[in-house]
């Protein structure tokens, strides 16, 4: 195989991991958007406990209890999608320099790819509980307008 016909066959194999940075960087997007809005209601919730009579302060406590665990939720996710995308960027460069120096390491490449995959279904899943944490807090909010709508009504 001549130099070039290499270097191409190289370039394919490190465009699969590539393709999962991409991916990667537009979850970490999403996630980080998620972030900035609980970290906003929660600064807006906030405010609003000062002129809360004691029943709403505790309903909007819980609310800023719920906002904190999603936070938490969303920063193991963003740390894990992190490790996943540094994993993957390391397995390229593993895979584009290990045929030029002529190095036989399929133990390191297999641990990169595991490696980022197991980081890519830890953060899926800190996603993935992150919204259902949404639907508690929604559920917190909806109880409390039906209370008083309830009172209006009687």
């Amino acid at each position: 195989m001549q130099y070039g016909e290499h270097i191409v066959a190289l370039i394919q194999t490190a465009i699969g991991p590539v393709i999962l940075i991409s991916g990667l960087g537009l979850l970490l997007l999403t996630m980080t958007n998620r972030l900035g809005r609980i970290i906003d209601r929660s600064r807006a919730l906030s405010c609003d406990m000062d002129r809360m009579d004691a029943g709403a302060r505790a309903r909007l406590a819980s609310e800023i209890d719920i906002l904190w665990s999603r936070a938490r939720l969303i920063r193991v996710a963003i740390m894990s999608a992190c490790l996943s995308c540094l994993s993957a960027s390391l397995l390229v460069i593993v895979l584009f320099l290990a045929p030029l120096v002529e190095l036989d390491i399929p133990l390191l490449v297999t641990f990169l790819f595991v490696a980022a995959m197991l980081c890519l279904i830890v953060s899926l899943i800190g996603f993935l509980l992150d919204v259902n944490r949404t639907l508690s807090a929604l559920h917190i909010e909806l109880e409390a307008h039906r209370e008083l709508h309830n009172r209006e009504g009687h």
